[in-house]
């Protein structure tokens, strides 16, 4: 194809330039794509393409109007396009075009989403330098940085971790901000395993930034001339080369995009992983804090508890749930101002009104600072300003919540300021500004001196203009006569058929219609131009004006994103208590303890749509790890899920479901619920258990808490006791964090009789004795094979020593008669009865009955030629006693003789148990 030129040849020239994805290049009044641009974008817009000559070829084009470009910019890069797009200007030799910006996912201002929108950064310090500055020991691994930033609200937020499980830290982190773009250091490009990982746990675009923007001199440059020197050490980051490197990489790149977002960011908050409880992907998940295991809002936590009225209110609620503290004192101060909130019911409803009248202060702010804020948002900037002082009088003329943390938070704005600049909004802007801010009619007279001579001129012609029909009819006895105005005649006198013949002379025909005919006349096309000038003038006049109001307003970035983010505490806070007051929730009392110690505590979620069972719990030094058995589906992984919802809520700030509660605060809670095969990953059910199980192995310490619902299920059932024994002697001696751990291995209840700090408990069912606490023995008088079994959903001390699975599989709709012969080998079971195999009748016609044998663990043929032992999949097994072993299940034997289970750690043992099943299942097959 021949080499184009012009439009098109422009076009590609500048697409050279940038490495995006996409180019928008603004051709008067239509921002244009071409070629292979123009092809991708119809097809994901659904725009009409048509085609533009160049040089005696076609190539394809599809457009979009200057005043719609962000719809359809936002559409693209939510679809993960970076977007380059080039401005037109006036020059002396007509127009120029140049690229002014490029939109990425991280760096687009004007999106519709609720929750924040980061950019981060990632870099690897090898050589292992600690959030301190100091170099961690040989072997401990390496040190992250890491730096988040949201150009919508200006938040800029920068950490380090460092560790022999900083890796998996860095993942968790990433997941629980959420990052919509990603900027990998030069060291975590290479990195394969560690990309994979962020992959599966984020959706966010990888991005490739410039190298040297990682550079530590370079990098430490940006920030200080960001932030200042000053605040670059007394955030403490000053000897922090992984956390100064990611967050100079982000401010180069949002410098780079040309967003203008730089102006935003106005405050850099480095934060500790002591600060926060630990709370990895699989817990979030699992405990369904802001979606469900189905990926549904509704049904999380999240959306149970949030009565915000704003969506900066939501946001942060969303981002305290997501990040619990382990600070007492910030904690303490979110109590006191939910208590004096729940206490105060008409301040609070009145507040709750007026907040509901907020805009976002954080998004809007960072709009004026980028140039995207138009007439209609700096009017929202005022309004929402002027219910500060409106929400201080609220405060302070209630007594209770005068006395309480809300006046600190409000007294942080300062309220003199928000109310100056409001009445500046409010005296500039007129009440119903137009769309576009380059057409004039966007300000109040009063407001320029000069502007205002400019608006009296162009109304005067205006009213010049309509006046004019009046004036005609008057003066020639017409009666059909009306002027107008339309892009291709200008301003016209349009004059009926039956009365065209009777114009005066000075009217000039312009266009004849089927029913009238259109005239001009001197005094009209005079007054045209001068219109047209004066609409020119007054554009450009206020388009500059608007631009010096937005840039202050920009200025103030700083006090808009305090205001905000006081409006937006306040409504979290109303959240909190709204909901404590509607559902019986109570104040927990923190300590730096061991001790959870929780009254009639409930579920959050389950309790709005059941009529719920409360609960106690207790633990403390000397009962640190509960066994908790019962029944299938009798409520053990709600009561488990419950205890760590109501330990979450309580380091949020929260009030929590039960009557009264102790809570001790921990630096981390950890679950393992349930697990689902990743194939796609090469994972069965098993391997992602154990891979849950030794995350949690390794990171769990004495102030965790840790639930387990079920450990070692997705494998026979001796390795699977063996482990879930091995991982319980582990969690009480060497990690001691409180652990709730559910099982239906029935044998590790003899744990409570022999371990300090373990207890059992269990989910009662109907006609069970009461049994005395701490007695570590419970009865089932209600037996599984009568079929009626009525689960109470309440928690007793001591173990069960059956889990009803049959009744369950009834429930389930089991066929009957699955369900009938089930009970009915459950009871030969039981009473060591041979069981019939029915289908299984030799040529003889003799029926086949087998016995299973508890200590060999095997069935064994009972009658007719003597006893033959059977695998429990029906194949014959070796008898040991005849020497016949296996060469291959001989050696696995030595190996278990061989190895020193008391020095082995948990999960290479573990590890060690598969190798030799494995071994053994591809022998036999």
């Amino acid at each position: 194809m021949t080499e184009a030129t012009g439009i098109v040849g422009e076009f590609l020239a500048l697409k050279a330039e940038t490495d995006a994805d996409l180019l928008a290049m603004q051709c008067g009044d239509f921002y244009e794509f071409f070629d292979d641009d123009a092809e991708t974008v119809a097809e994901e817009l659904d725009l009409k393409v048509s085609q533009k000559s160049s040089h005696g070829s076609s190539y394809p084009m599809a457009g979009v109007p200057v005043d719609d470009l962000t719809p359809y910019l936002k559409a693209l890069v939510e679809r993960g396009y970076r977007v380059a797009v080039a401005d037109q200007h006036e020059t002396a030799d007509g127009h120029a075009r140049e690229i002014t910006r490029v939109v990425t996912p991280g760096t687009l201002v004007d999106t519709g989403r609720e929750n924040a929108q980061y950019l981060a950064a990632v870099v690897r310090d090898s050589e292992g330098r600690s959030p301190s500055g100091n170099r961690t020991q040989s072997g401990d691994g390496d040190a992250y940085g890491l730096a988040f930033a949201d150009i919508t609200t200006g938040q800029f937020q920068v950490t380090s971790l460092d560790g022999p499980d900083a890796a998996a830290d860095l993942v968790t982190e990433l997941y629980r901000f959420d990052p919509v773009e990603i900027l990998p250091g030069p060291d975590v490009r290479t990195d394969d395993d560690l990309l994979e990982g962020v992959r599966e746990r984020t959706d966010a675009t990888m991005t490739l930034h410039a190298t040297n923007a990682f550079a530590p001199g370079r990098a430490r440059h940006t920030v200080r001339e960001q932030f200042g020197t000053e605040t670059v050490e007394s955030v403490g980051i000053a000897d922090d080369d992984a956390a100064v490197r990611a967050a100079g990489a982000v401010l180069s790149y949002v410098e780079e995009t040309g967003q203008g977002a730089l102006a935003s960011i106005t405050r850099l908050r480095a934060y500790g992983a002591t600060d926060h409880v630990a709370l990895d992907a699989t817990t979030q998940r699992n405990l369904e804090l802001t979606e469900t295991m189905q990926g549904d809002r509704d049904g999380s936590l999240f959306s149970t508890i949030d009565h915000t009225v704003t969506s900066a209110g939501g946001r942060l609620l969303r981002e305290w749930l997501s990040r619990p503290r382990r600070v007492r004192g910030e904690l303490t101060r979110r109590q006191s101002a939910v208590a004096a909130l729940a206490e105060a019911a008409m301040a609070r409803e009145d507040l709750r009104e007026t907040l509901d009248g907020a805009y976002d202060l954080e998004r809007l702010a960072s709009m004026a600072a980028t140039g995207s804020a138009d007439a209609g948002d700096l009017l929202r900037i005022a309004d929402t300003l002027a219910l500060l002082p409106a929400v201080d009088d609220l405060v302070e003329s209630t007594d209770r919540l005068a006395e309480s943390p809300l006046a600190d938070i409000v007294a942080g704005a300062d309220r003199e300021a928000a109310a100056d600049l409001a009445a500046d909004l409010d005296a500039a802007i007129v009440d119903d500004p137009p769309d576009t801010v380059t057409q004039g009619g966007l300000f109040r007279r009063g407001y320029d001196d000069e502007l205002d001579e400019v608006i009296a001129a162009h109304e005067e012609a205006e009213e010049w203009i309509e006046t004019l029909d009046e004036r005609e009819k008057r003066r020639h006895g017409l009666t059909h006569l009306q002027v107008d105005r339309n892009k291709t005649d200008g301003y016209y006198i349009q004059v009926g058929k039956s009365e065209a013949d009777d114009v005066p002379d000075e009217y000039e025909g312009i266009k004849t219609l089927k029913n009238s005919e259109r005239f001009t006349i001197p005094e009209l096309e005079e007054k045209e131009r001068e219109i047209l000038r004066l609409e020119e003038r007054r554009g450009e006049m206020e388009y500059d004006r608007f631009r010096d109001l937005r840039e202050r307003v920009g200025e103030r970035a700083d006090l808009l994103q305090t205001v905000g983010r006081a409006l937006a505490e306040l409504d979290a806070l109303a959240s909190l208590a709204t909901h404590a007051v509607r559902n019986d929730w109570a104040r927990p009392e923190l300590h730096d303890g061991q001790a959870l110690s929780v009254r009639q505590g409930r579920h959050p979620v389950v309790e709005q749509t059941t009529e719920f069972v409360p609960n106690d719990l207790h633990m403390d030094e000397d009962r640190r790890f509960l066994i908790v058995t019962g029944p299938n589906m009798s409520g053990k992984s709600t009561y488990m899920r419950q205890a760590a919802l109501i330990t979450l809520l309580a380091q949020v700030g929260s009030f929590v479901p039960a009557e009264s509660a102790r809570v001790g605060l921990v630096d981390g809670i950890y679950t393992r619920v349930g697990a689902l095969d990743e194939l796609a990953q090469g994972r069965s059910t098993f391997m992602v258990e154990m891979q849950e199980l030794s995350n949690i192995l390794h990171s769990a310490s004495e102030e965790s808490l840790v639930i387990l619902d079920e450990v070692g299920r997705g494998t026979a059932t001796y390795d699977g006791i063996s482990i879930a024994w091995a991982a319980t002697e582990y969690l009480v001696n060497q990690v001691r964090a409180k652990t709730l751990f559910a099982t239906h291995y029935h044998e590790l209840t003899a744990l409570g009789d022999e371990l300090p700090t373990v207890e059992n408990v269990h989910v009662a069912v109907a006609g069970e004795p009461d049994s005395p606490a701490g007695s570590g023995t419970s009865s089932h008088a209600a037996d599984e094979s009568d079929g009626d079994v009525t689960f109470l959903r309440t928690v007793r001390e001591g173990p069960t020593d059956r889990s009803y699975g049959i009744h369950v599989a009834d429930l389930a709709g089991v066929p009957e008669p699955v369900v009938d012969r089930s009970r009915n080998v459950l009871e030969r079971l039981r009473e060591d009865e041979a069981i019939e195999v029915r289908g299984g009748e030799q040529e003889s016609g003799e029926t086949t009955q087998v016995v299973f044998d508890l200590d060999s663990g095997q069935f064994e043929r009972s009658g007719g030629g003597g006893e033959e032992r059977v695998a429990t999949d029906g194949s014959p097994d070796r008898d040991p006693e005849r020497g016949d072993i296996d060469p291959d299940a001989e050696a696995v034997v030595e190996e278990l003789r061989d190895l020193d289970v008391n020095e082995t750690p948990p999960v290479e043992l573990m590890a060690t148990v598969q190798a030799w099943q494995e071994r053994l299942e591809g022998h036999d097959s």
